[in-house]
């Protein structure tokens, strides 16, 4: 009789033990997720990202030359890059989409910079083609908005794909952007302010 409490008590606590589910291991699921690391990163030494564009790069002086671009935190399986430089404040006045200053694809995708001053050639010794401009000539063409107005947003677009485009320098901004569709892997940005 003198030990059914201390049994009694026993058997409470043992209850009490099982009624708790036992501890799980760790799996990757349950495991804490590691932060994501950065984003493609596109940038230029030539200005800061939303800065205003020095004249060198603009149509303010008579031969303008592209900035060297770089960019960084490639994904994986990369095959190739596009890139399109676009001015969309011209729009409203234009009547267009928006003005393409730059585009070049097929990019190779182990290449992380372009130069300053890239050459006018639509088919570069590395693979990358540039297209024509809004003007219709090959190459950069660049900023060029009027003293009257605002300064003007020119955006450079840099894509991450996991093709090459089977596309020629004849190739328009509509069909690289549609031969794109799907393959986009990442994409960044780099902007800057001009005008006359």
């Amino acid at each position: 009789m003198k030990f059914l409490p201390f049994a009694s008590g026993l058997l409470l606590l043992t209850c009490a033990a099982f009624a708790q589910p036992p501890a799980q291991p760790a799996t990757p699921a349950a495991a804490a997720k590691a932060p994501a690391g950065p984003g493609l990163t596109l940038t230029t030494s030539a200005f800061e990202d939303g800065a205003v564009i020095p004249d060198k790069y603009t149509q303010k002086v008579a031969a303008p030359v592209s900035p060297k671009l770089e960019w960084s935190n490639v994904p994986a399986n990369v095959a190739s890059f596009a890139l399109i430089m676009h001015d969309p404040d011209t729009a409203p006045q234009k009547k267009v989409e928006d003005i393409l200053h730059w585009m070049a694809f097929n990019i190779p995708g182990t290449v992380r910079e372009l130069p300053e001053g890239m050459p006018a050639t639509a088919t570069m010794p590395d693979g990358t083609i540039q297209a024509k401009s809004f003007r219709g000539a090959v190459g950069f063409m660049g900023p060029g908005a009027g003293a009257a107005g605002p300064y003007h947003h020119y955006t450079w677009e840099l894509y991450a794909l996991d093709i090459k485009l089977e596309l020629t320098p004849d190739a328009t901004r509509a069909d690289v952007l549609k031969a794109m569709d799907g393959h986009i892997v990442a994409k960044a940005a780099v902007s800057g302010r001009f005008h006359r």
